[in-house]
Formats: structure tokens, C-alpha cells, sequence
């Protein structure tokens, strides 16, 4: 039984030894783990990172290991305008911890899941982590919007039929995907589902004080310096969050004409069982045998056509 002293997203860690830390919906997602990342390493447990990629690997010099699945390492050239593994691989190398960042190029839910089972089998995975900046990942498909759901649901659709000990969904970034349409009351609604059924691990903040938080701000800013064309408005938002700051917090002209609300919300990370937010997804049975992301986004299209979908609320205030 969990422990009001404790944290359940830990408790769940506790007995892992290596554990995959993996960006479900692509971009820079993978950033949104490195305070988890940090925190298990020191630890003493084995942790490696993977992300699915929006950057054409192709173009990279990066060791292409199977169908999908690059290695992507500081001293990889090619795409030198936008290559968040590279830039997050930098930063650790500053630090003196020289690793690589697995890429996944965009693929089906096949293609995807034999990627992960390979890398489970390297490295005698025994937990996965699929990281989210951003909280869409939870839409299980009858919501008014669901943010920007194909690549969330091509990790998750691969993940969750895996044979690994744990296996864990976990958020950071309440509110950002406001832009992008999701009711964040049905975001609620869908945790809270989870709680009662035993697959919500609890939530807590990453703060400026704490060396995780420190070093996450800090490898935002370096890779806002390596990608100053295309700088995360996700990963930026949060690092605000984290760092205090309030309101409309305007880092890049990529939102000039939009109000943000950077909030102490979006500094939390929210831990979930990736069984339970996996079976509660109402369309994830469609994506089966998915070879493209292109058949992916089709299936999601279609199943929304057939449903009728939660009127969007507004969260009392």
C-alpha cells in the first residue's frame, strides 16, 4: 500500500535496475523526461533515453541500427537545424556524461514495436517510461479535442503489449495543449477515471530548487540555442513553469500572436500505469498492424467519424 510520505511514481521504479525513458509523441518530448532521467541515474540505476523523432534521420550521419531506430550521438552531423537528440546529447555531454539518444523515425505501430522490442532486448530493459510534454496522451478518443494524438498512440499502441516488468506513462505539462484543442477538464475527468481504477500514480512538482529542475532549465536554454528557428513553445512553457514564472511568457516570436499561461501546474509531472491508460483508449485496437503514420492518422480520423464526442466544458473558476 503506498504512503502519503512516499511517491508512487518511485515505488514502481524501485525494484527496476535499467530503464528506458522514451519520448512518446515525438519532437521534443524526450526533454520532458530528463528530470526523471536525472533523478533515476543518480539512483545508481541504468537508464538510457530514446524519442520519436520529427527530424529526418536520413539526413544524419547517425548509425541506423534497424528499420526505424537510429543512434543519434553529440558529434552526429546532418539536419543542423533541427535535431532535438543531438542538442539533448550536447548537454549531457557538458555534463560529462557522454550517451546516446535512440531515435525512432516515424513509422506504424509494427515497425514501432519491433523497434522497442530490440532495445528492451539490448539492454535488459525492465522498465519503459513513455514520456509526454504535454498531457494528450490520455484522450482516449471520445473527447471534444484530442491535441495531437497519431504519434502518442503509435508509442502507445507499442509499447502496450510488451512483456516488461513496468511500464509507466508519465506527463509533464498541464495546459500546453490548450493551443492544440484539448479540454483539459476531460483531462481531469480522464484521470480521476484512472485513479479509481488503481492506474493513477499520484503527481508532484519539479522545482527550481531541486537539481532535476535546475538542469532541465538548463538544457531547455541550450537546446533553444541549437534550434533557435524551432524552439520547443512546449518544453519552453514548462521551464518557465518551473523557473516561477506566470502569466503570458513570451521566449520565441513562435507565439507572438498567441496568450500563454505558463502556471505552477505545468510543473507537474503526472504518473500513470500504461496498462490502464492503454485499455482506456477506445480506438487503440484500430491501430493494430499499422505499418505508417499515415495509416495511423487514418484510423484515429476514421474511428472519430463513427462517435459521438464529449461536449467541451470549462473548468469552474
Amino acid at each position: 500500500m503506498t504512503k502519503l510520505g512516499s511517491v508512487p511514481l518511485f515505488d514502481q521504479l524501485a525494484d527496476a535496475k535499467s530503464v528506458l525513458i522514451a519520448g512518446a509523441g515525438g519532437g521534443f518530448d524526450v526533454f520532458a523526461g530528463l528530470p526523471l532521467y536525472l533523478s533515476l541515474q543518480s539512483q545508481g540505476k541504468r537508464v538510457h533515453l530514446a524519442n520519436l523523432s520529427f527530424s529526418y534521420l536520413g539526413g544524419t550521419d547517425a548509425t541506423r541500427l534497424d528499420e526505424v531506430t537510429y543512434e543519434v550521438r553529440a558529434q552526429t552531423k546532418g539536419e543542423e537545424q533541427y535535431l532535438p537528440e543531438r542538442a539533448l546529447c550536447e548537454w549531457l555531454a557538458r555534463r560529462g556524461d557522454e550517451r546516446s539518444v535512440f531515435a525512432f523515425s516515424k513509422s506504424g505501430v509494427a515497425p514501432l514495436r519491433a523497434a522497442y522490442q530490440r532495445l528492451i532486448d539490448w539492454f535488459s530493459i525492465d522498465a519503459v517510461v513513455l514520456i509526454d510534454g504535454g498531457t494528450d496522451i490520455l484522450m482516449r478518443g471520445d473527447e471534444a479535442g484530442l491535441g495531437t494524438p497519431a504519434e502518442d498512440m503509435c508509442s502507445l499502441a507499442a509499447v502496450a503489449p510488451l512483456d516488461v516488468a513496468t511500464k509507466l506513462v508519465v506527463c509533464l505539462g498541464f495546459g500546453v495543449d490548450a493551443y492544440h484543442g484539448v479540454c483539459h477538464a476531460h483531462f481531469l475527468e480522464n484521470v480521476a477515471a484512472l485513479s479509481a481504477e488503481g492506474g493513477f500514480y499520484g503527481a508532484f512538482s519539479v522545482l527550481p530548487s531541486m537539481p532535476e529542475g535546475e538542469g532541465f532549465i538548463d538544457a531547455v536554454a541550450y537546446a533553444q540555442s541549437r534550434t533557435p528557428g524551432r524552439p520547443s513553445i512546449v518544453n519552453g512553457s514548462i521551464a518557465a513553469a518551473v523557473e516561477g514564472k506566470f502569466g503570458d511568457v513570451q521566449f520565441t516570436d513562435r507565439t507572438a500572436n498567441s496568450e500563454l499561461f505558463v502556471n505552477p501546474l505545468m510543473a507537474l509531472y503526472w504518473a500513470f500505469s500504461l496498462d490502464a491508460v492503454a485499455a482506456r483508449v477506445l480506438y487503440l485496437p484500430a491501430l493494430e498492424g499499422c505499418e505508417s503514420i499515415f495509416d495511423v492518422h487514418a484510423r484515429i480520423e476514421a474511428f472519430r467519424s463513427t462517435i459521438r464526442r464529449r461536449p467541451r466544458v470549462a473548468i469552474p473558476h
